[in-house]
């Protein structure tokens, strides 16, 4: 699964909004909405704080 699946698949899981996700993150509602649309990918330091719940949803992502 790519990053924007990913990003999406885990949000929803957490019943989050888009908002309320990137306050967790430190990035706004238009970062989140261009990671899920697949025109952006995270950066390496929010992919390392992604991770955890990646694991805890047991969502893998390909590089």
């Amino acid at each position: 699964m790519k990053y924007n699946e990913a990003i999406k698949k885990v949000r929803l899981k957490m019943c989050l909004t888009q908002t309320e996700f990137g306050a967790i993150f430190g990035v706004t509602f238009g970062t989140v909405n261009r990671w899920e649309a697949g025109t952006h990918e995270p950066t390496m330091k929010i992919k390392r704080m992604l991770m955890p719940y990646l694991e805890k949803y047991k969502i893998e992502v390909e590089e």
